[in-house]
């Protein structure tokens, strides 16, 4: 069963403008605390995944661990515009580095938030997250419709999983639970660089039937295409899974990752396709992952995380 924790509020803390009123409001005065019995309006739950166990194992740095908490904190300082409650539900953390048991608990917290009414916002960690939370949905779904995976990444991350899973794997075993299930794999990942792919990975991916844009292609100028793309795939959906993987940002804008971008895609490119995602209507479940504090520069990457978190639920 999902183990509940008390949460943590004493992040939620910032600045106050009394002057204002109620105009003045930050994301501290607004978050509550998710309650265990349920019976809550429906809303934005946010989950952290305190892990990079994944990344670990992929050979990258390690520091994403500290990525919920470090996000939370410029949140908490941030304007608050949303229409509808936002709770925070805690984190889930890979103890003693069984990353498994830890994707056991974060598909269990996602799917009761998901069969309470939420939406489902986690704070990755290393992209290991991406089946924790894919599992999380496919568990609240039980097979009832289409499930489409859109990623924003530089990276596939369809390497096969042999051993262990890592941070490169998600991917790989979302589509190897499919196809036991007898359920479709379809994966959208935008943002792809060529650098950083092997052609093993080009291929697996066309064999799986992956739908991949480069990042040189994902201009402002090309926004019309992409969002006629975007419109293609969703429409062979029935529901969304979005995951960004904060590497496909430009370094300069993104530092704090364990593989900054050469080139990457600008947020005035992945700004509107998370809005053109959202109106939808099929996004059930969103994560963040690969933000990595440790090796951020004055909370720069940090500042970018949390203006994604305030895009992906306004």
């Amino acid at each position: 069963m999902d183990k509940f924790n008390p949460v943590d509020m004493s992040v939620w803390q910032g600045r106050q403008d009394p002057e204002d009123g109620e105009l003045a409001l930050r994301w501290h005065d607004k978050v509550q605390p998710w309650p265990q019995a349920g019976h809550a309006a429906p809303g934005v739950a946010l989950v952290g995944f305190a892990c990079d166990e994944g990344v670990r194992r992929n050979k990258g740095r390690v520091g994403a661990a500290g990525a919920p908490l470090a996000v939370r904190k410029l949140l908490a300082n941030s304007a608050w515009h949303l229409g509808q409650p936002v709770y925070d539900s805690g984190d889930m953390h890979c103890e003693n580095g069984d990353l498994d048991a830890a994707h056991g608990r974060l598909a269990e917290r996602v799917a009761r938030l998901l069969d309470e009414g939420h939406f489902p916002l986690v704070l990755g960690g290393g992209h290991e997250v991406a089946f924790g939370s894919w599992s999380g949905l496919n568990l609240h779904l039980a097979g009832r419709g289409r499930v489409g995976i859109i990623n924003f990444d530089a990276h596939f991350d369809l390497r096969m999983k042999l051993e262990q899973a890592s941070s490169g794997t998600p991917f790989f075993q979302i589509a190897e639970q499919c196809a036991a299930q007898g359920t479709p794999f379809t994966y959208a990942c935008l943002g792809v660089a060529e650098t950083a792919n092997t052609q093993a990975l080009f291929a697996r991916a066309e064999a799986l039937g992956v739908w991949h844009v480069l990042d040189e292609v994902m201009t402002p100028a090309e926004l019309p295409a992409l969002l006629s793309g975007l419109d293609a795939f969703i429409a062979r959906c029935d529901h969304l899974y979005l995951t960004i993987d904060l590497d496909v940002l430009p370094a300069a804008v993104m530092p704090g990752v364990s593989a900054p971008a050469a080139r990457g895609v600008e947020l005035a490119v992945i700004e509107p396709l998370i809005a053109h995602i959202r109106a939808s209507g099929k996004l059930r479940l969103a994560d963040l992952a690969e933000y990595n504090p440790s090796l951020d520069q004055d909370n720069r990457s940090a500042r970018v995380a949390a203006r994604l978190v305030h895009q992906l639920t306004k």
